[in-house]
């Protein structure tokens, strides 16, 4: 009998602890009390994801660099709007969020599920580089309510992304190929990414090329496969490309030179020796998780948690 096929389950962390924070309401005893709806949810949000979708391993990956160098470089404009006034590169977060992270860290720890964040790097990056290391090796599930991590989606590789944005990870929509072919027009991930270039993201501070949303940006490069052929056809006067439309990517090349190194997700980084994504077969450090547990008040989302991942 064949090895049923691993599962690799790779968490945007950043996204679902916003996304928690946000969502779940806050219950302190007291308004001393440190806020614990952060943690609460994103421990939970594991809890579902595990249940419902029975990986075999599983990686909290983590913003090590929210706003890397390479990408400012780049674009400078880059994230520019979420900085914290007055600082150089501090991303602004809400004031009872802060606190609570370093102990989803430590609640993570103490369990035994993997988190890895990579200096010089986003969660996104290490997303990338281990979804395509296990390329043969595993399926791959990417949790996140960014789309920008579309551009994984493959389904020869059994790459999809389960989009927390509507639904939440109770009832996330299912990314593959099909569905970036429904709703944005085109074939595949790396298309998405060629068409997000064009398009931009105000949110990331992405100005994409003026004058080309997302319908041109699909038609384009399904027109000619990908970004990079586009450009050749413009530089050889393809009379296909004509009119405001011509002068509006001329006018685009410099941002079209730099936008790549921004919207393209890093998928070589170096691991760290010894890495390993698997699942805890035991809780990593007992005594550890019953002091979070008592000092933070997270005895459900615990209790819940560890028999997901049948450790009780």
């Amino acid at each position: 009998m064949t090895a049923m096929q691993p599962r690799l389950m790779l968490l945007d962390s950043a996204s679902l602890y916003f996304r928690a924070f946000y969502g779940v309401p806050d219950r302190r005893a007291t308004p001393e009390a440190m806020p614990n709806n952060a943690i609460r949810g994103f421990i939970d949000m594991i809890a579902t994801l595990v249940v419902d979708h029975s990986p075999t391993e599983m990686v909290a990956c983590w913003d090590n660099d929210w706003r890397p160098a390479f990408r400012v470089e780049a674009i400078p404009s880059y994230k520019t709007h979420r900085m914290l006034e007055g600082t150089d590169g501090v991303e602004e977060s809400p004031e009872d969020l802060t606190p609570q992270v370093p102990v989803i860290v430590d609640v993570l720890a103490a369990v035994g599920i993997t988190r890895l964040g990579i200096d010089g790097y986003e969660a996104d990056d290490v997303i990338g580089t281990l979804a395509v290391g296990a390329h043969g090796r595993a399926q791959v599930d990417v949790v996140t309510g960014d789309r920008d991590l579309f551009q994984l989606v493959d389904d020869s590789q059994s790459v999809r992304v389960l989009y927390t944005a509507r639904g939440g990870v109770r009832d996330p929509d299912l990314i593959d190929q099909a569905f970036l072919e429904r709703k944005y027009a085109v074939a595949t991930g790396a298309a998405y990414a060629d068409m997000a270039v064009l398009r931009g993201d105000s949110s990331d501070g992405l100005p994409g090329v003026a004058g080309i949303g997302e319908k041109t940006a699909a038609t384009l490069i399904n027109r000619y496969g990908d970004l990079a052929t586009l450009r050749t056809a413009l530089a050889d006067g393809d009379p296909l490309l004509k009119g405001a439309q011509r002068k509006r990517l001329e006018a685009a090349e410099a941002y079209l030179d730099a936008a790549p190194r921004v919207v393209e997700v890093v998928k070589d980084i170096a691991l760290p020796t010894g890495f390993s994504a698997a699942l805890p077969q035991e809780v990593a450090d007992p005594g550890r998780l019953r002091e979070l547990t008592v000092q933070h008040d997270l005895n459900t989302p615990v209790a819940r948690l560890l028999k997901a991942l049948q450790l009780v």
